[in-house]
């Protein structure tokens, strides 16, 4: 397939970033988005000139590191789909595709497609820890938990932490991130003894960064690579309460 696309390029945080057109020739269907821009770059390194800069780490849609709008949608628009997982046989000979970063006050561009995202480690900072004893292996059951609450807990810790959710979200919110975080350990026995003080830290932490409120849209949940339901937010404003009144 011959590509054409349309790049956001800038150099710095405070610098002026604009589109850039690019032409992307020979792509195969079976190679993944990345493995395609890899190849642009390496025209680009060629003719002497600075590579698109982009974040990514294991290309296994695990890290969380990718981080790319693409035509305006976070990570592509393939559900439950990571950028570096995205093949190119979603896209069609001719096509016109635009690469953007992730756009929220709480994520400053660093250079191109790469974003400042410490917010969200701030957030995971201000949990803390749990103080249970974690024993040795044969200690592993020794707490029992209900199936239920473990699968709950589970579906909440599949969060990769990519921040798509905010980038989806037209406040730039950080509600389902922080949600499950607050949720998968919530759910749990061993996630109780700090549980007021989590929530209320790591929910100050949010507003702190400049993140936005959430209103319902659930443009979070459709962006979300791993499908993190929507329902984990409900679960942070109850928890958030009980601890109001503790």
């Amino acid at each position: 397939m011959n590509l054409t696309l349309h790049v956001w390029r800038q150099s710095g945080p405070k610098a002026p970033g604009k589109l850039e057109q690019y032409e992307a020739k020979n792509v195969s269907p079976d190679q993944s988005f990345l493995e395609m821009l890899d190849e642009v770059n390496e025209h680009l390194i060629k003719e002497g000139k600075d590579p698109i800069a982009f974040d990514h780490d294991c290309r296994e849609g695990i890290c969380g590191m990718c981080s790319q709008v693409i035509n305006g949608v976070p990570h592509g628009g393939q559900e439950r789909t990571t950028v570096c997982q995205l093949h190119m046989r979603r896209f069609n000979d001719g096509d016109t595709i635009y690469i953007e970063p992730w756009r929220a006050l709480a994520f400053p561009i660093q250079k191109d497609l790469i974003v400042d995202r410490n917010a969200l480690e701030k957030i995971m900072q201000a949990g803390g820890y749990t103080s249970c004893h974690t024993g040795g292996v044969a200690d592993g059951n020794a707490i029992l938990v209900p199936k239920q609450d473990a699968d709950y807990a589970m579906d909440a810790a599949e969060c990769i932490g990519c921040g798509a959710c905010v980038a989806a979200c037209p406040n730039g919110s950080a509600m389902l991130y922080t949600s499950a975080k607050v949720a998968q350990l919530a759910a749990l026995p061993q996630g109780q003894a700090e549980a007021a003080e989590r929530v209320c830290a790591m929910t100050e932490a949010m507003q702190e960064a400049g993140f936005g409120n959430c209103s319902n849209h659930y443009e979070c949940m459709a962006a979300c690579p791993k499908g993190i339901n929507v329902k984990f937010i409900a679960k942070l404003n109850r928890e958030y309460q009980k601890a109001l009144f503790k």
